[in-house]
């Protein structure tokens, strides 16, 4: 039997409380409502609490799976959690997480530390995993609190980033020769560890993080727990590398721009992807931007925009999707989905 990775189902949870941008206007007098909104494309994003963690939103996010119908717990023989901001250095959040969600002690359970690539990567781990015949019902688990390292007066990511979590199914479908592609990649890779520098932070789990006043650095929001962004290096990186992987991706694909019915990229923030798009000569009907009410979620923004797209039936079955990633390590992939499965 030959088995080819497939995503059947989608969803995502974000904490109750919100941060918009009239809260934004209050600690900033200086911008405007209109600023924010038109430089990012964002009005609110979500904000975990204090007890909130990464592997909170990510075991929500996978009970709304469950409670779909999509599958059960028991069925999961391997968990992929993909996170940033893990609550302790060890245990494995992965772990922690099969236990809270009374997935059986025979599954597969590891975390992967990838930011804005994060979701990329997970589907090519569970791609390899399904079709060497190592696993066959996979939750890939993407979750995020950037929030809890995020200087409350650098405002140049607290207007970007959101908190939140997915919750992925990746199957093994029987295929045969007559069965057309429906499955996962091909996939571009790349890394430039030389920008490492230019989006970091130098804590360790987040559950041992401690902020007071006496913290707070002077001047410069780069020191010790903070998240640190250079913007404009970013926005540099993100315009070189991105246009490139998209065309290698087709290349390889000995595929065109017109072929792709759907174009799905990080969603950093709107000003950067709407010179992508306009770069790559990428018609707006193709090109979905789903961060106005959730913000950068980094590794979970890709998964959120295509459970929205399926809500608003912009994805349907038979579709090729292009999935772009890019963004701190520094680090940057696409690969293809070829969607058959209609939620």
């Amino acid at each position: 039997m030959n088995l080819q990775a497939t995503i059947t189902a989608i969803e995502y949870h974000l904490p109750s409380e919100e941060l918009t941008n009239e809260d934004l206007c209050a600690s900033f007098p200086d911008w405007s409502m209109d600023k924010i909104e038109k430089k990012t494309g964002i009005r609110t994003r979500h904000i975990s609490g204090p007890d909130e963690f990464a592997s909170d939103l990510a075991a929500t996010a996978a009970q709304k799976l469950f409670a779909s119908g999509a599958c059960k717990p028991q069925d999961i023989d391997f968990i992929l959690f993909c996170t940033q901001s893990p609550e302790f250095l060890l245990p494995t959040t992965a772990c922690l997480i099969q236990d809270q969600l009374g997935i059986p002690c025979t599954a597969g359970a590891l975390d992967f530390n990838l930011g804005c690539t994060g979701f990329i990567y997970g589907l090519s781990l569970a791609k390899g995993l399904i079709e060497t015949s190592q696993a066959t019902n996979i939750l890939l688990l993407t979750g995020e609190t950037y929030s809890k390292f995020i200087h409350p007066e650098d405002r140049s990511v607290r207007t970007l980033f959101g908190d939140g979590a997915a919750a992925t199914l990746v199957q093994g479908k029987e295929t045969s020769k007559s069965t057309p592609n429906e499955g996962i990649g091909p996939f571009i890779f790349g890394t430039d560890g030389g920008g490492g520098q230019n989006l970091k932070a130098e804590c360790g789990g987040v559950r041992s993080i401690k902020f007071s006043k006496s913290d707070l650095p002077s001047e410069e929001p780069s020191k010790e727990n903070y998240l640190y962004m250079n913007g404009p290096e970013i926005f540099n990186f993100t315009l070189k590398v991105v246009p490139q992987c998209v065309h290698e991706l087709l290349s390889k694909s000995r595929l065109t721009l017109k072929d792709i019915d759907l174009f799905v990229f990080h969603q950093a923030n709107a000003h950067v992807l709407e010179h992508l798009r306009d770069k790559l000569n990428i018609d707006k009907s193709k090109f979905l931007l789903a961060l106005e009410h959730v913000g950068n979620t980094v590794s979970s923004t890709i998964p959120i925009a295509l459970k929205e797209a399926l809500s608003s039936q912009k994805l349907n079955p038979g579709q090729r999707i292009m999935l772009v990633g890019f963004g701190v390590g520094y680090s940057w992939a696409s690969n293809l989905v070829h969607w058959f499965h209609n939620e």
